[in-house]
């Protein structure tokens, strides 16, 4: 790379950073080449390059300034290196695609995960709030009780013993511990108080549970399509995925992970059993059994993400595979952040088995979640009226479901197809096989809209022509206009966006 390229390579991060804001004056010629020790001829070439990607702009007399999309724009090209990148990982994969042309193929051969530069690029881009958030993985702080917790966060503050402080910061706050044993009461189970660590939201329960089964190399049996985290993480932890494919009305493929377990030496199996990220599918009850005996036949380790436990439409709450376990495989994992605290960063983990062992790698790691945050939702719990805010939660994702639906039958292609969840706030499009969601992810937050695309949702990266969108955020005049300039794109021409 030629030295001005290099610097306009300097500057093009700092615009993708933030560091650099729309509008905002960049370096003088004469500034840019004292400060970095370049000539002004360098100088020039690179800023001719910032402006011909669209970056930066001359203004007469004035000196060039940062352009309204640019960081927009690096996004998306970084987001195309990385594609560039995953197509250039060798013939092997290259056959490999070539001979396994349909999404959410069963691969038979475990993955070494390396997902991150493209989920990075893609929720980097996801950070601009002037965009419509259908890429987002969260509904609305505007649907959540804020300021009755934050009175609760007042009255837990004040309660507060310097005693208390020390003596907590173990597996958790008793009386945030207590409550949710009552929760899993209401649902037929009696976890053991012993049971239960509190942790850094759901991701470090899942993270701790992972670590607690598994070492670097194992086989770890995961959903296709998954929540990116999961991979993320399998990345980080150097564990290699066996993906298992979860079909959109009926969830896990039983069939394909009883082969798997069979054929391979897994060590544990990691899904959500209820309102799958990012398909929105559940597992019925009897499924639920046939999978846990599965399991236990194996001796197979069973981490359940059940984030959105809480989120479901009906009169009655679904029982997780905890529900089933007499054996003590299952670290059922839950988090207070999508149903009523976001931002607090409080999870837990039911750990069966695993649980001292789990209560002691926390220890060894981040010790404690914030004590404030743990006896603020405790006190809400207590007197806040959680079942009042999560039937109106409930009542007002399943109406904005409904509003996405209606905008998506009507913008979109006629060949385009949906899941239809019973709770969350997620849609699973699989688009006309034309359309590639790296491709209109791009065009769409260039426009405004994002949206989540496919391909970060698995380890090989599948589901090119999949997306999901997120119907969590309130319904106005702009999220029609959204739906609709997505239609458009997808529609533009018929070589696919």
């Amino acid at each position: 790379m030629k030295r001005y390229e290099q610097f306009a390579e300097q500057i093009a991060t700092l615009i993708r950073q933030g560091v650099l804001a729309a509008g905002e004056r960049i370096p003088s010629v004469r500034q840019a080449s004292r400060h970095y020790g370049i000539s002004q001829s360098t100088v020039f070439q690179a800023y001719y390059l910032l402006e011909n990607r669209g970056l930066i702009a001359a203004r007469e007399r004035s000196g060039y300034f940062v352009l309204e999309n640019a960081r927009v724009l690096e996004h998306a090209r970084v987001l195309e290196n990385a594609r560039a990148l995953e197509h250039a990982r060798g013939p092997e994969h290259a056959q490999r695609q070539e001979n396994e042309p349909q999404d959410g193929a069963a691969h038979t051969v475990p993955t070494q995960v390396a997902v991150s530069e493209l989920v990075f690029s893609v929720l980097e881009s996801l950070q601009d709030t002037s965009t419509v958030p259908f890429g987002s993985a969260f509904p609305s702080a505007e649907l959540f009780p804020l300021s009755r917790l934050a009175a609760s966060m007042t009255r837990a503050l004040r309660a507060m013993s310097p005693q208390s402080i020390g003596a907590d910061m173990t597996s958790g706050h008793p009386d945030l511990r207590r409550q949710i044993a009552l929760r899993y009461r209401l649902g037929g189970m009696q976890p053991e108080l012993n049971e239960l660590v509190i942790t850094n939201g759901a991701m470090e329960a899942l993270s701790l549970a992972l670590q607690c089964v598994t070492e670097p190399g194992d086989l770890v049996a995961i959903e296709a399509p998954t929540f990116y985290a999961s991979l993320q993480l399998l990345e980080r932890l150097n564990l290699r995925a066996v993906e298992i494919p979860v079909d959109p009305d009926r969830g896990l493929d039983i069939d394909v992970l009883a082969e798997r377990l069979a054929r391979l030496p897994i060590k544990a199996c990691w899904l959500m059993s209820h309102l799958h990220n990012p398909v929105g599918v559940s597992l019925d009850e009897t499924r639920k059994q046939q999978l846990y005996r599965l399991l236990k036949q194996h001796q197979v380790a069973l981490l359940e993400d059940d984030a959105y436990a809480e989120l479901y439409f009906g009169d009655t709450p679904p029982r997780p595979i905890k529900a089933f376990d007499d054996d003590g495989l299952v670290m059922h994992c839950g988090s207070f952040s999508k149903c009523l605290a976001p931002g607090y960063r409080v999870g837990w983990v039911s750990g069966g088995r695993f649980a001292a062992a789990i209560e002691r790698l926390k220890l060894m790691t981040s010790i404690s979640p914030s004590l404030p945050a743990q006896a603020a939702i405790a006190d809400y719990l207590q007197h806040g009226g959680l079942d009042r805010h999560l039937r109106r939660l409930r009542q007002r994702l399943e109406q904005q479901q409904g509003l996405m639906l209606a905008a998506a039958q009507q913008y979109f292609p006629a060949e385009t197809r949906v899941t239809r969840p019973e709770g969350g706030y997620f849609l699973w499009f699989e688009f006309p096989a034309r359309v590639d969601s790296l491709s209109l992810f791009r065009q769409a937050m260039s426009a405004g809209v994002s949206l989540a695309p496919g391909p970060i949702f698995s380890a090989t990266g599948d589901f090119r022509h999949c997306a999901r969108l997120n119907y969590g955020h309130l319904w106005t005049e702009r999220s029609e206009r959204a739906m609709k300039t997505l239609g458009q794109l997808m529609t533009a021409n018929s070589g696919g966006v």
